[in-house]
């Protein structure tokens, strides 16, 4: 078991990393409101578009990044 001061956990060097939690109350970060639309890996504020990732996906391993499905590397806004 890591120790609290090794490399690999140090919450303070993270920053604020806000997650959706099931089962709780979740106020979203954006608009203060408390409904969600729920997906596999994250859940979007209803009224203003705020994604989180669930808490239960990002335990599953590995960071989550979550794009635009139709992200397009060769755009470029005019």
């Amino acid at each position: 078991m890591p120790s609290i001061f090794s490399e690999a956990w140090k919450p303070y060097e993270r920053g604020y990393h806000a997650v959706y939690r099931e089962h709780e109350v979740n106020h979203c970060p954006g608009c203060g409101r408390t409904q969600w639309l729920i997906g596999r890996v994250s859940a979007e504020c209803a009224f203003c578009s705020t994604a989180l990732p669930l808490a239960e996906a990002s335990m599953r391993g590995g960071p989550t990044v979550i794009e635009h499905k139709n992200r397009m590397l060769d755009d470029w806004a005019a």
